[in-house]
């Protein structure tokens, strides 16, 4: 484990970093950069393409006036990617909206980041850090995907035995990796049907109707929930707030 970093983004924004190898290390580099104790864990999966404007009006209101509210409230950990795309920008973008003071961690591969000094990169499908992020851990590999496994050991270690939920929006093929090492994890997984693609896989299968074999899967694990994207933003608040409550 090498020592933690502090990142300065353009805007002025700053966040702490570390790098970690191995996952006997992994809470020792957690403590590292400030990050102990049990809190309610929201961890946010998933992606934001691939959907229309009006779509992603909807998601966007779900995360600043839903997700980041409920983490502001609770103290809660959130947990995602971390970089600057889909959903983890949707995180950072709500988090900035609601001028919120949770912790907003986000877990990565190493070789598929760009670091804020960082001006080139020979890895076209790099992308930087979301930068109202306030917590980093870099992780091996060269893969996005790499990171699942890892994302939810961070949830896991950070939670403590804390109540903790997955929520899954849209998505495509590491989504479905992401909803698996969930439920492998015993947490639940809440996917927002209507939000697409993945999301809508599951939200399927949990109804019985035909759908992928991986969704039909999941369904069957108990570990499986779903909400309706168009259900009001205080029903969404309330059952995601219970579960993070008991």
């Amino acid at each position: 484990m090498e020592d933690s970093l502090r990142l300065t983004f353009n805007e002025g924004q700053t966040a702490a970093l570390v790098r970690v190898s191995d996952l006997e290390e992994l809470a020792i580099a957690l403590q590292q950069i400030g990050l102990s104790g049990s809190h309610p864990i929201l961890v946010v999966v998933g992606g934001a393409s691939q959907i229309s404007e009006a779509d992603f009006l909807r998601i966007q209101s779900l995360f600043v006036k839903v997700l980041a509210p409920i983490a502001q409230a609770l103290g809660a950990y959130v947990v995602d990617g971390g970089t600057d795309a889909g959903v983890m920008r949707l995180m950072g973008y709500a988090r900035s909206q609601i001028n919120g003071e949770f912790p907003l961690i986000g877990v990565a591969p190493i070789g598929k980041v760009v670091l804020p000094a960082q001006t080139t990169t020979s890895d076209e499908d790099a992308s930087p850090l979301e930068p109202h992020h306030t917590h980093f851990v870099l992780i091996p590999g060269n893969n996005w995907g790499d990171e699942s496994p890892w994302l939810m050991e961070v949830a896991t270690v950070l939670g403590g035995g804390a109540p903790s939920v997955t929520v899954l929006i849209n998505g495509g093929e590491i989504t479905f990796v992401d909803a698996v090492n969930s439920v492998t994890a015993g947490r639940l997984v809440m996917a927002i049907d209507g939000s697409g693609r993945t999301a809508n896989k599951l939200a399927s299968a949990l109804r019985g109707e035909p759908t992928d074999e991986r969704a039909k899967d999941l369904a069957a694990s108990g570990k499986l929930q779903t909400i309706d994207l168009d259900a009001g933003w205080q029903e969404l608040t309330n059952i995601i707030t219970n579960l993070l409550s008991n």
